[in-house]
């Protein structure tokens, strides 16, 4: 089943925008995942499709039904929350089977699908224990067994993983996306993390300041970003935007202040600029004197690659990938440099696509 969502806006009074202009269209059988940073409307929006939150104004549609005046029971869906909402009083089985007994199944048709949804999240064996009696993650797969068994051909996720530990963020990660897939649901999952987000999409909405920036695959995403926020999201370490401007002399000359010259094929479109250089397509290499145009503040070996922080002698701090181990100590003076790959944006953060090369010097 897909959803359409036209022009959806929400305010809480007439002073207080949560939501503007929400436009998008999620096909069926797609993993399509809200991102964006705390408090920008993510779960407002998932409740909104779900029926638990009403919209100001604009249009929801199930596949080609406006469900804007449904009730949550009457959108075929099912929701899996942040903090599980299970029943503490009831067992593994009985969570699971509760909104299947409320639907007035049949005895043996709730048994099968209870049995089949514990198989497919492996919990048969803990079907009696109560959810005290679980880990973190056990109660996050009772929360996907009750969505599979209801079987709804549209699921709704706010922010599942987050009260897991790392190892187990991944592993259920794998697990979601595997059981997405198996069972061909349309899914809408809303987080924080710039990693799941990249991991698990097929397509990834960003909002911020109340407005979708950008709609795409995370590729494109990621090597394309609309502006400087959606650049700047997704990415460890973040992005660098440096503030630049224009030479006067020479308007296909772009200085980050004096640390580093570009030089485009074509003028500037702008006095001044904004520049965009991931972290590991910048150099480092040991410098003194005047060769130098930035000191270390501090560096961290990761094992395959180590992250040079930095300050440029214009004050601008600035974060470098090397592979490797690379040592560098606190407060040693290095000369910074980039390769071509720059992304270009106005003061206000748009993204400027230029058509030509450009070449750094440093």
């Amino acid at each position: 089943m897909s959803i359409t969502l036209n022009d959806v806006r929400k305010d809480y009074d007439s002073q207080t925008a949560v939501l503007k202009n929400v436009s998008a269209k999620i096909e069926t059988g797609e993993f399509f995942v809200i991102v964006g940073p705390s408090g920008c409307g993510k779960s407002t929006l998932l409740r909104m499709i779900a029926g638990l939150t009403p919209i100001t104004a604009g249009e929801i549609k199930i596949d080609d039904t406006v469900v804007n005046d449904l009730p949550p029971k009457a959108r075929k869906l099912t929701m899996v929350f942040q903090n599980y909402a299970l029943f503490p009083f009831l067992s593994v089985w009985d969570n699971v089977a509760f909104g299947l007994k409320a639907r007035k199944l049949a005895t043996d048709d709730i048994n099968a699908r209870v049995k089949e949804a514990l198989k497919m999240v492996n919990l048969t064996k803990l079907a009696k224990r109560k959810p005290r009696e679980l880990s973190g993650g056990q109660r996050q797969r009772v929360a996907l067994a009750r969505a599979v068994a209801s079987d709804a051909k549209i699921c709704l996720m706010d922010e599942p993983l987050s009260n897991l530990d790392a190892q187990l963020r991944i592993k259920m990660r794998q697990e979601i996306y595997a059981l997405q897939r198996k069972l061909g649901l349309t899914l809408i999952y809303v987080t924080h993390d710039q990693v799941e987000a990249m991991t698990m999409a097929d397509h990834i909405m960003v909002l911020n300041d109340r407005h979708v920036q950008q709609i795409g695959t995370p590729s494109d995403i990621y090597q394309n970003p609309r502006n400087a926020f959606v650049a700047k999201f997704f990415g460890t370490p973040q992005i660098n935007i440096l503030p630049a401007k224009r030479s006067e002399e020479n308007s296909h000359i772009v200085n980050v202040s004096s640390d580093l010259q570009i030089v485009l094929d074509e003028e500037a479109p702008s006095a001044n600029l904004q520049i965009g250089i991931r972290p590991d397509d910048m150099q480092v290499k040991r410098a003194d004197g005047v060769e130098s145009n930035a000191v270390v503040k501090n560096t961290e070996f990761l094992g395959d690659e180590t992250i040079v922080y930095a300050t440029l002698n214009s004050g601008s701090d600035i974060h470098v990938v090397l592979p490797g181990k690379a040592d560098f100590r606190s407060y040693e003076p290095i000369r910074v440099t980039a390769n071509a790959n720059l992304m270009f944006f106005d003061p206000d953060g748009k993204r400027i696509d230029l058509s030509k090369e450009a070449y750094v010097h440093a």
